[in-house]
């Protein structure tokens, strides 16, 4: 694999196969102003500091060097003409020239965000791929109460609804880290405990889940189905507290999941990264996740990758993007990805610490091959 990679997408000279994008988000169908463009480059909720821009960021960065020749500019443009060949083109055609050119396959996306985003059939249409579904369980919640009359019924039909849909998703997702903290109980709750917390639930008109008794019972839901479970860890917007997302704060659920035949998918981890490589190294069904991580370590991608391989067995670590309102968050994502991955085991290789056919396969493994095992997609 050579250690410098001058392009990025189906053309680019790495050897990888089609990526498995196996965590991300729809894309906007609207055209951004510059302001809600610039939100999306960082994890704040909150406006950027007087006299200053999310474009002075290591995401802002990547965007401007990545994503500027795919719609005929020069890298590193400014921001401001970057915006206006966007806006001549439109949404639909900047979004199939950049989603294109990131070489991914595979779309594996939560539909659990608000707003006009598009889909997983359509994102994947756009970019030339396949698309699947994947669950986020407390969104599924909170639509599913919205209709039932009282606790008991609310209970049955939550289970229902996480059986149907596993009948069509890949995987489900917690976001228990938000909501309460990964400090969950590792005992799944008794029948009492859940009646109980849902009729509190139901009698504050059932507003945005974070109950422990809960987001442990709706763990337990979907892990029987024995779908993939992909848990948030580290760093997000501040509706987290970060010393509550450590990874290894899930020991104990990992311990207790461990018979169960279903795998966990620790997503993003930074800057616990190494907590859950080493989570992944002692657990067979615990996997650890590069996305979101290396689109915002930007010219430091290969570092943090570095360190996830440290400890994490090689079979152990999906390739994702976490792309989420902007097509160019996918372009950055798969870009920094292949050119960490390069540079990393590139070097490796120049040492003479792997065999360049041990680089090929081991890029493969994390590129695509890891996640089709884990989520039983087919083969392209």
């Amino acid at each position: 694999m050579p250690a410098d990679v001058a392009g990025v997408g189906p053309g680019a000279a790495d050897g990888l196969p089609p990526l498995v994008d196996h965590h991300c988000h729809g894309v906007l169908r609207y055209e951004p102003d510059l302001g809600t463009f610039a939100g999306y480059l960082t994890e704040s909720d909150r406006p950027p500091a007087t006299g200053t821009t999310f474009f002075d960021t290591q995401a802002g960065f990547a965007v401007r060097r990545w994503c500027p020749p795919l719609l005929d500019l020069p890298a590193h443009c400014p921001p401001d003409r970057y915006l206006a060949r966007r806006r001549d083109l439109g949404p639909d055609e900047t979004r199939r020239r950049l989603l294109r050119a990131t070489g991914i396959g595979s779309y594996l996306l939560d539909t659990g965000l608000p707003g006009d985003l598009t889909g997983p059939a359509e994102t994947a249409g756009d970019g030339g791929g396949t698309g699947y579904e994947v669950v986020r369980l407390e969104t599924l919640a909170e639509r599913t109460a919205a209709g039932a009359r009282d606790a008991e019924e609310l209970t049955d039909t939550l289970a229902r609804a996480v059986r149907e849909a596993a009948r069509t998703a890949v995987a489900f997702k917690t976001v228990a880290a938000y909501r309460h903290g990964l400090a969950l109980d590792p005992v799944p709750p008794l029948p009492g405990a859940v009646h109980s917390a849902v009729r509190s639930w139901m009698a504050a008109g059932t507003p945005r889940l974070t109950d422990p008794v809960l987001l442990r019972h709706l763990i337990e839901l979907a892990v029987a189905t024995g779908r993939p479970l992909q848990l948030h860890t580290g760093f997000g917007d501040p509706d987290l507290r970060l010393d509550h997302a450590d990874p290894a704060l899930l020991t104990g659920l990992v311990r207790a999941t461990a018979d169960t035949g279903t795998d966990l998918v620790l997503l993003h981890c930074y800057p616990y990264h190494r907590q859950a490589a080493y989570l992944a190294s002692v657990f067979p069904h615990v996997y650890a996740d590069i996305g979101l991580t290396l689109s915002h370590t930007g010219s430091r991608a290969a570092a943090v990758l570095a360190e996830f391989l440290e400890l994490a067995p090689f079979g152990k670590l999906l390739f994702s993007t976490d792309a989420y309102g902007l097509p160019e968050l996918y372009v950055v994502g798969s870009a920094l990805f292949r050119t960490a991955l390069a540079a990393v085991l590139g070097d490796w290789t120049a040492s003479g610490a792997w065999s360049a056919d041990d680089a090929r396969r081991v890029g493969a493994m994390i590129a695509a091959d890891n996640a089709r095992r884990v989520y039983g997609l087919p083969d392209d």
